[in-house]
């Protein structure tokens, strides 16, 4: 008589060598994407930091061109002037502490 047994455990060897094998891909697969994952961040990172730069030669750029052009809205000037002779003098405040 043919005992089923050993047929069973061929199976079940043949099934535990696939899941092994489609863990071993999806390991593969997950450090590949963590990989992607934290050179996105990255690149998020360097972009938010240059948006900011931009913003801020934005506001410069504006100021300058409002301190120029005297016609178009002296009162932004004159109140982003004050506004940096604030912040300086809260940076000497600071500094004679």
């Amino acid at each position: 008589m043919n005992d089923p047994k050993p047929d069973i455990i061929v199976e079940l060897q043949n099934k535990i060598d696939t899941l092994i094998d489609r863990y071993n891909s999806l390991k593969v697969e997950v450090k590949g994407l963590n990989e992607k994952n934290e050179k996105l961040v990255s690149e998020l990172n360097a972009a938010n930091e240059n948006y900011r730069e931009l913003e801020v030669k934005y506001d410069n750029l504006k100021l300058s061109g409002s301190i120029l052009a005297e016609t178009e809205n002296p009162g932004e000037a004159k109140k982003r002037v004050n506004q940096i002779v604030r912040e300086i003098d809260k940076c000497i405040a600071l500094l004679n502490r």
